[in-house]
C-alpha cells in the first residue's frame, strides 16, 4: 500500500510566475509523518547529507523507494510535461539549518526538477519560508513563498531564472530533496562536485 497521496500532487496547481513550480501540502498523511519522522536519520550536523551516506528505519526507507519510484516520476512528469521515469536522480537529507543556508540560488545546471518534501510537525516561524523569487537579487520580491510544513511537498522546473531562498534560520528545520537529473553521463558527478564545494565554502567560512 503506497504511503504517498499521488492525488495531492496530481491536483496541485502548476504556477508559472516567477517560473514552473507546485505546492502539495497533505502530500504525507499526518500519520505517515509521524511514522516517517519516528524512522529520520540521526543527522547532527547543518548540511545536504547524501541518502546512501545515511542511516534510518522502515518507514523513512519505505518512503524514500517510493519517491524514487516510476510511479512518482511519472505522476510528476505529467505535471510538468516531461519524461522523468527514465532519468536519474540523487536524494539528499536536511536536519538543521545553519546562519549560512538560504542564500539566493537557482539550483546546479544539471538538475531538471527539483523535489523537496517537509517533515517538520509545525512552523511557527516567519524565518526558514522557501520563497518563489523574481529576481537573484532581492530575497523580499517573491511571488509565493511555501512553510516547511511536514507533509507538504514543493517541486519546481530547474532553469536559469529559478531563483529561491529564505530568510536566515537557524535550527531544525527537516527535509528531503529529491533531484532529477539530465541525461548527461556527467550530471550525477556534476552536482556532486558542487555539493562538496558548498559545503567546503560553509566550513571555511565558518572558520573565520
Amino acid at each position: 500500500m503506497s504511503i504517498i497521496n499521488l492525488n495531492t500532487l496530481q491536483a496541485a496547481e502548476l504556477h508559472s510566475d516567477p517560473f514552473d513550480f507546485m505546492v502539495a501540502p497533505g502530500f504525507l498523511s499526518e500519520e505517515v509523518l509521524a511514522r516517517v519522522n519516528a524512522d529520520y536519520p540521526a543527522i547532527d550536523t547543518a548540511a545536504n547529507h547524501s541518502l546512501e551516506s545515511l542511516q534510518y528505519g522502515p518507514e523513512f526507507a519505505a518512503l524514500m523507494e517510493e519517491m524514487q519510484g516510476k510511479e512518482f516520476a511519472t505522476a510528476l512528469g505529467e505535471k510538468f510535461d516531461m519524461e522523468l521515469a527514465s532519468l536519474p536522480n540523487t536524494v539528499t537529507v536536511r536536519k538543521y539549518c545553519e546562519r549560512t543556508d538560504g542564500n539566493i540560488h537557482t539550483d546546479h545546471k544539471s538538475k531538471v526538477i527539483t523535489v523537496l518534501v517537509y517533515f517538520n510537525e509545525s512552523w511557527e516561524h516567519e524565518d526558514g519560508q522557501l520563497r518563489m523569487l523574481r529576481s537573484g537579487s532581492d530575497i523580499e520580491d517573491y511571488a509565493a513563498q511555501v512553510s516547511p510544513l511536514g507533509g507538504t511537498l514543493l517541486a519546481f522546473r530547474r532553469t536559469d531564472h529559478s531563483w529561491h531562498g529564505h530568510t536566515q534560520f537557524v535550527g531544525e528545520r527537516r527535509m528531503v530533496q529529491l533531484n532529477y537529473l539530465d541525461q548527461s553521463p556527467l550530471a550525477v558527478a556534476a552536482q556532486r562536485i558542487s555539493r562538496f564545494g558548498t559545503h567546503f565554502m560553509k566550513n571555511v567560512l565558518g572558520m573565520r
